[in-house]
């Protein structure tokens, strides 16, 4: 078992630095290095990246706060409107980052009238790393707790049970993602594979470890109809990576035709 330990803030003089946003911002960054890397490997212009960085990261903040707001606490956000943008209370919703991201950044490859797909591609090389860094800072302020394990990577929390804790198997399934991205890369993977698998893997693996989220008691854990909004956003993900292999396919077709 893991024992309980939180690592919050870091005390720099009169400056005090959350850690879990210190490591969301490291997160970006180590992400868009590696999809830059990706990018030119392609022969891509990873400048580009490097200057949609900004916009994305915002458009991703803003949406998973409202996602949150919206989707798993509108009650009480509807009462304590004021608190909305209160986002150093904490409430963000990952999936609702990723909407939110990859929308600003598809808007903006447009706008610059770049080849959506091939940058996109390599941007998705970069998202896993980036989440796994990112997820540490979720295990370390341990605000994703389980349900009762007996598990060897349970953390055993103050109330003394030992719980499994979804911001350390997040971030370990994000590595292990990356790290099969690492093999497809040396394998020269065909552009289009890294949003197909990113959208398969994470939609898989979010929905069921989803089910190990603690709810009942002092744990409000929102649901609808059994099911946590993450799960139904991880079922349209896997359908969009269904739809991308799909895209892929045909267009490898047209190609050996």
């Amino acid at each position: 078992m893991i024992p309980y330990f939180q690592f919050t803030q870091i005390h720099l003089g009169p400056l005090t630095i959350q850690v879990w946003g210190l490591l969301v911002a490291l997160g970006f960054l180590a992400g868009t290095q590696a999809a830059a890397w990706m990018a030119r490997k392609r022969g891509l212009d990873s400048a580009v990246l490097w200057d949609l960085l900004g916009w994305i990261a915002v458009a991703a903040l803003v949406c998973a706060r409202l996602f949150h707001v919206f989707v798993y606490e509108p009650q009480y956000y509807l009462a304590h409107p004021f608190e909305i943008p209160a986002i150093w209370q904490g409430g963000l919703s990952s999936i609702g980052g990723f909407i939110g991201g990859s929308v600003a950044g598809l808007l903006l490859l447009r706008r610059r009238k770049l080849d959506v797909w091939t940058y996109a591609d390599a941007a998705l090389f970069g998202l896993p790393l980036g989440y796994a860094v990112g997820r540490i800072g979720c295990f370390l302020i341990h605000d994703h707790p389980g349900t009762a394990t007996d598990f060897f990577l349970g953390v055993r929390f103050p109330d003394g049970i030992v719980r499994h804790d979804l911001g350390l198997y997040l971030s370990l399934d994000a590595w292990v993602l990356f790290a099969l991205f690492l093999v497809l890369a040396k394998r020269k993977a065909a552009p289009g594979t890294y949003v197909t698998v990113f959208l398969v893997w994470y939609g898989v693996s979010r929905f069921f470890l989803d089910f190990l989220r603690a709810s009942g008691g002092a744990i409000v854990d929102t649901r609808y109809f059994s099911l946590t909004p993450a799960q139904y956003a991880s079922l349209l993900m896997v359908a969009g990576g269904i739809w991308s292999a799909h895209c892929m396919h045909r267009q490898n077709r047209k190609t050996d035709g």
